[in-house]
């Protein structure tokens, strides 16, 4: 069956459900997640909602880390906590048979997480670890660059990681606070799929969602990606150049033209050896091996990036050619030849990124997260089969605010 949209009263609150049963195999997979709890809500310590989950990764305080992770794996059961940008999950996945368990477990570790100093010890080691190591991972620092332009004095601006400093300033009322504001149910939205029933999945899930305070929902900030063209550049021990660059594009999350974005961006620099940006920057002039190009829509932001290495004496060049492509798709449009095999290719592998339960319920999610209808991708397709080349083109040359690009570079 297809996902289906339903609703679990708790609390008062009717939480979002969104269900697909399958019955091929005898597994299900649960996932909760909180809206507007992801990354973005680190307005006073970098990498805290991310670090917040890692310390939920630590199991419960009364088994501890290795005791709580013993009970799952006796049961091939896994829980994990994680955050998007906007979201924070908790996922679970068991064997049919062990559906309740799982949700016993993961009300379990909501009820009593391991907040002890040694867990938040453990978790501090490994983040500062990870992030010193990425110091010299030039391809993350000179992202995060790009964000630093685009999104000053933002929540966006900084690694959603944190910093070495930012994550050692964390203790464990700041972890304690964050869950409190941010886990609860009138954030929450449920999705299951799998070999199980649905009332089996309401009468569980209540079950975790009591287990949680009713909190309030906030609305999610927009923040606004820069149109004033900067440049900075980092110097490093690097071979290479690393070049990240990026504009504001001026959509709205539940814009009905983003099918058009869609298309106008694969042609631009998601389509690999078929785009603009491969062909003129490896194909012509063999300045890199690969070079992209993606517009990001959500609910707090709207921007075009792109990224490309070249050799260090070739990177005015490279970026000179960057800012040439992008000009001239703006100005020019695209070509029937182009509108016709970006549609082949979209309609085409479609089947690929519906093949998996997990990918249709993900498909779903994003509708509904989105404020569209359930069949709003099967209608997006029907729009890009219909799409005419003279719409594609008047739409590419409204767009003249991805002409306004920043640049962070990476080089030595």
């Amino acid at each position: 069956m297809a996902a289906q949209i339903d609703s679990i009263e708790v609390k008062g609150i009717k939480v979002p459900l969104i269900f697909e049963q399958d019955t091929r195999l005898p597994l299900v997979n649960t996932q909760i997640v909180f809206t507007n709890s992801g990354s973005i809500t680190d307005t006073k310590k970098a990498g805290l909602a991310k670090f917040s989950a890692k310390l939920l990764n630590e199991g419960t305080k009364k088994l501890g880390s290795n005791g709580f992770a013993d009970k799952l794996e006796s049961r091939a059961i896994h829980i994990s906590a994680s955050t998007g940008t906007e979201t924070f999950v908790l996922e679970t996945s068991s064997l049919k048979d062990e559906f309740t368990n799982a949700a016993k477990f993961l009300a379990k570790l909501l009820k009593d997480p391991n907040y002890t100093e040694e867990a938040l010890s453990k978790v501090k080691t490994m983040t500062i670890g990870s992030l010193s190591r990425k110091e010299n991972d030039f391809d993350y620092v000179a992202s995060n660059e790009l964000k630093k332009l685009l999104f000053p004095n933002t929540p966006l601006a900084q690694p959603a990681s944190g910093t070495v400093q930012s994550v050692k300033s964390i203790d464990l009322e700041d972890v304690k606070n964050f869950v409190k504001e941010h886990l609860v149910v009138s954030r929450a939205i449920v999705v299951v799929g799998g070999d199980v029933d649905r009332a089996e999945v309401k009468k569980n899930i209540a079950k975790i969602l009591n287990t949680l305070p009713k909190g309030k929902s906030e609305p999610l900030p927009h923040f606004r990606a820069s149109d004033k063209p900067k440049e900075s550049i980092l110097k490093r021990e690097t071979k290479q150049a690393y070049i990240y660059f990026g504009s504001p594009y001026n959509m709205a999350v539940n814009d009905e033209d983003y099918y058009k974005a869609r298309v106008a961006t694969f042609i631009l620099g998601t389509g690999g050896f078929g785009s603009r940006l491969m062909e003129e920057i490896r194909v012509k002039r063999g300045l890199a091996y690969s070079a992209y190009a993606r517009v990001h829509v959500s609910k707090s932001s709207s921007y075009l990036n792109g990224y490309l290495q070249t050799k260090l004496d070739s990177m005015d060049e490279a970026k000179k050619t960057v800012v040439n492509v992008i000009s001239e798709f703006v100005h020019k449009g695209v070509s029937e030849d182009e509108l016709e095999q970006t549609k082949k290719f979209l309609l085409g592998s479609e089947p690929l990124r519906v093949e998996t339960m997990s990918q249709r319920l993900q498909r779903t999610f994003m509708d509904y997260y989105k404020g569209f209808p359930l069949n709003h991708s099967e209608l997006e397709l029907k729009k890009i089969k219909k799409l005419k080349l003279k719409d594609l083109n008047d739409f590419i040359k409204k767009h003249t605010e991805i002409l306004e690009q920043s640049f962070a570079i990476v080089t030595k």
